[in-house]
């Protein structure tokens, strides 16, 4: 059976994240048998990362607040995670399903495919959003 994806119930907790008035930080989308769904949202990431077992597939859309001492912004990240135990089948076809949140998931900085539970440091995603934000100017702050 093809993926089908919740439109309107996705559209809406990515619009939370985006929302600069809200506290909201990070939404999730897992497989609702062969739809993809809502599977959460918060404002704190450790939530988000509870959410990445070895046995799940799902995709979260992150807000991480980024810069220097010049200024500070959101950046936005897509994060398509893939539990160590998860079928070889499902690992391929979240690949092709991913445009199916991408739909939906237009505006985000960088786009990580993780399946090592270190990689979903906060502190790692965030010098990795730095390193593709361009320029940096901590280093003059000192």
């Amino acid at each position: 059976m093809a993926t089908r994806i919740d439109k309107e119930a996705c559209r809406e907790a990515y619009n939370l994240v985006r929302d600069d008035s809200s506290d909201i930080s990070w939404a999730s989308f897992k497989y609702d048998g062969s739809t993809i769904v809502p599977a959460g949202h918060g404002s704190e990431y450790e939530e988000f990362k509870s959410q990445c077992t070895d046995d799940n597939r799902l995709f979260g859309f992150v807000r991480i607040l980024t810069g220097d001492a010049m200024s500070k912004r959101a950046k936005f990240t897509l994060i398509t995670w893939i539990g160590e135990n998860v079928s070889g089948l499902q690992r391929a076809k979240i690949s092709t399903d991913k445009t199916l949140v991408k739909d939906i998931v237009q505006n985000f900085a960088k786009e990580f495919m993780i399946s090592d539970p270190r990689e979903l440091e906060e502190e790692y995603l965030r010098n990795e959003l730095k390193k593709a934000g361009g320029a940096n100017y901590d280093a003059q702050a000192e």
